[in-house]
């Protein structure tokens, strides 16, 4: 078994090439779905970020998600205290799923702040997913209902996308429509499946 990080940043298309590796019958570990759990109401984490987010609570045991938002992307310290309440939590749910998955030949570990976490030390190999700048505020708009200043916001408070790309073991680019990027998909499962046998 492989496990595969995948990242990018915010509109490159992540979550497009995760459902792309899953069609090709990869397992898919969404961190992002992992730590929405984490947050649900009645959970550990909601009391932590409660506390150091008390404008984000809706009442006592449910988070507001828009306005949680909104207060860690104004500033990148802000999304760290976030992190460093609910990454060791989804850390060890993402452990448990990767060794029930033993059986597969590819786990893929589809996480926003792969690098930032340092969950790259728990995969083989690392993938980052880019775009061009205009389409990923194009995508991000679209599919958050945000303005294009919430964006750029949110991108300037992340890693560089070529500082990603800088650390990864493949680069896939998303920029020149769904079949190109399958392409690039299928060519990186047949290599990494040649390398395996």
């Amino acid at each position: 078994m492989l496990v595969i990080g995948l990242t990018g940043s915010l509109g490159t298309g992540k979550s497009t090439v995760a459902a792309m590796f899953a069609k090709r019958g990869a397992m898919v570990i969404d961190a992002d779905a992992i730590t929405r759990d984490l947050l649900a109401p009645g959970k550990k984490c909601v009391k932590k970020v409660a506390k150091i987010f008390p404008g984000a609570i809706l009442n006592n045991s449910t988070i507001n998600r828009s306005e949680l938002a909104k207060l860690v992307f104004k500033n990148p310290r802000e999304l760290q205290k976030l992190t460093d309440i609910l990454y060791p939590e989804a850390l060890k749910v993402v452990k448990s799923l990767i060794s029930r998955y033993k059986y597969v030949s590819f786990v893929i570990l589809d996480v926003p702040l792969l690098f930032e976490s340092g969950w790259d030390k728990i995969t083989d190999i690392n993938i980052v997913v880019k775009a061009r700048r205009a389409q990923q505020i194009e995508r991000a708009q679209k599919r958050l209902g945000i303005t294009r200043s919430d964006v750029m916001r949110r991108l300037k408070n992340q890693m560089a996308l070529k500082e990603k790309c800088d650390m990864a073991d493949i680069i896939i680019d998303n920029s020149r429509g769904l079949m190109q990027t399958r392409k690039q998909v299928d060519a990186i499962i047949n290599r990494l499946q040649k390398r395996k046998n």
